[in-house]
Order: C-alpha cells, then structure tokens, then sequence
C-alpha cells in the first residue's frame, strides 16, 4: 500500500482533518472580533457532543428508534445549556431563549453532520472488507485450479516415463513457490508475476515440445511496476488446456506482453479444436478461472481495465489492457 493511502486509512489522521476543515469553516462564518478564539471553543464544546453521539446514541438507531430521538434530543440539550451557561457567565447576562435555540440548531446540526460522516466512513470500510473477503475466497479457488491442471500435466509424463520430468518438476516448484507464498499480498511486483509466465510457459513448453509452436514476447519495462497476482495465468492456462488445431496443422499458443508507462497490454492467442471445445462445454468444463479473474478485474480494477474474448472458427483470442 502506497504512504498516502496508509495515511488515508488511519481514522486519527481523518479525524484530525475532519475538525480541522470544521474550524476554517467557522473561523470565516463567525462574526466576532476574536473569530479565531470563539471557534476554537466551539469546536471545543462540539468535540464531546459528536463523539458521545457517534459512539454511545447512533449504536441504537437500527435496534431502538425512541430511545434513539430521546437520546438524541437529550444530548443536545445538556451540550447546549452548559456552553450557553458558560457564555452568559463570561458575558456576565442572562440565560437568555434566544441564546439558547440559536446554540441548540447549530448543535443538532453538528450532530447529524457528524454522525453522516460516521455512517458513511463505516459504510465504506464495511464495503472494503467484503471486497477484501472476496478477494482472498477467489484467490483460494484458483490456485488449486491451477495445480490440479500442472498435475494433470505431471501425472501425463510420469505415465510415459518422460526424461523431461525432473525438468518439469523443478519448474513445478518454482511455481509453487510463488503461488503459494509470494501471492498474499493484494498486489505484488509485475516483475515476480512475469516471471511466473515465463515459468509456466517453458513449462508446457517442455511438455508439448514439437506438437505445438508456442511464442511468449515481452516489450517494455516492467520493473517498478504492480498487479494483482494470478492475474493474467488464467488466460495462459486456458489457452494451453483448450489448445487444438485442425487435422494436417499444428496447434499454437500465442502471447504477447506490452508495458508502457501507463498501461499493460496483453494478447493471448491460441488454436481451438471446436468438437473439443464443445466436449468440454457439455462436461461443465467451462474454466472456473476464466469467471473468477473477471470478477478479480471488476473489484481491483472496476473503471481501468479493459477485457475482450473472441472466440472464432479456429481461434480463441483473449486481449486485456490494464491501466496503472
């Protein structure tokens, strides 16, 4: 998380800025000849009203609507008779009505306005955590996705007693390594998830060697840069278990990487058997990650990114252009 949204976060700092604007707001509308004096001691008395407010009273709105207004009604009367006490002692007046109901309006006033604000701020962290739950519920449904599809693949090589095993192994791990560790965070250096690309590329690489012509490019700079993880790996992954090609031609996986300053864009291409696809269609085979990364780009990404899917005759072709 970046230092401003540390400090964006921290409800001191929130508060602090909150009674701050309050205070420049009072300053310019008092009409007094010590206007800096007279709102610091309005914010003064306003402070324990809000926060009595906010903290004992607002908790019984959604279960107890009278003892609510009671509460409510009772709470900025005691907040208005003392500073009005106080002011006719200083002043050395009487109590005086019309005293009283001017204070008593703008003390209900900064009680509504404070618990609006309280009320909004929950709703926001509130809306936050669900997000947050989310997030980590998908993340959990797609790393074993991804590992029941590379054992699938594991499992394959061992049947034929492959040479290329230990190398597909050790790939393996690697992949693991980051799956499993380095994804917990929301988001995690582009550098460590292009790497893992690349990774899992070489892997199928090493297991469809000359069945399939498989292309991986990267252009641009991506060092200094973030994303969500497993992000892009469910379009790569689906590619590759959906791969066919026409009978006399080889099947191809195409993806391409472009980094500019502002924007990640990403193509991935592959062939399609169109009885194979429909086979797994009808098996409920669908791709459970495919679902899973569009809700992840509609709550990480919601107004910066941009999804197309294709799918034509022989083709399937998934473009992605995400904003920084």
């Amino acid at each position: 998380m970046k230092k401003i949204d540390t400090w964006i976060d921290n409800k001191v700092v929130q508060n602090i800025f909150v009674w701050l604007c309050l205070f420049i707001v009072l300053v310019g509308g008092i009409q007094s000849e010590n206007r800096v004096s007279a709102a610091f001691y309005a914010i003064l008395f306003i402070i324990p009203t809000i926060y009595s407010t906010n903290y004992f009273i607002l908790p019984f709105f959604n279960k107890k609507k009278i003892i609510f207004f009671s509460a409510f009604i009772l709470n900025g009367i005691i907040f208005t008779i003392v500073p009005v006490y106080l002011i006719s002692r200083s002043l050395q007046e009487t109590l005086s009505l019309k005293m009283f109901l001017n204070l008593f309006g703008f003390v209900l006033l900064a009680m509504v306005f404070g618990m609006a604000i309280k009320i909004a701020r929950d709703s926001f962290s509130r809306r936050q955590e669900e997000k947050e739950a989310q997030l980590k519920l998908l993340k959990a449904q797609l790393n074993p996705h991804f590992l029941f599809n590379t054992l699938n693949n594991l499992y394959g090589l061992s049947v034929v007693k492959s040479d290329k095993l230990p190398s597909l192994m050790l790939k393996l791990s690697d992949l693991l390594r980051y799956s499993l560790y380095e994804t917990k965070d929301v988001y995690v250096a582009l550098e460590k998830e292009m790497s893992y690309l690349q990774n899992y590329v070489s892997l199928e690489k090493i297991r469809l060697e000359e069945q399939s012509e498989i292309q991986f490019e990267i252009e641009g700079n991506y060092r200094g840069k973030q994303i969500a993880p497993m992000l892009l790996i469910v379009f790569v992954e689906n590619a590759f278990k959906h791969l066919g090609a026409n009978l006399g031609e080889k099947s191809n996986v195409k993806v391409f990487i472009n980094l500019t300053d502002k924007n990640l864009e990403f193509e991935c291409i592959n062939s399609i058997d169109d009885d194979l696809v429909e086979k797994n269609l009808e098996k409920g085979k669908s791709g459970i990650g495919l679902e899973n990364v569009k809700k992840r780009l509609s709550l990480m990404y919601p107004e910066t990114h941009d999804l197309e899917i294709v799918k034509m005759k022989n083709e399937y072709s998934v473009k992605l252009i995400l904003s920084f």
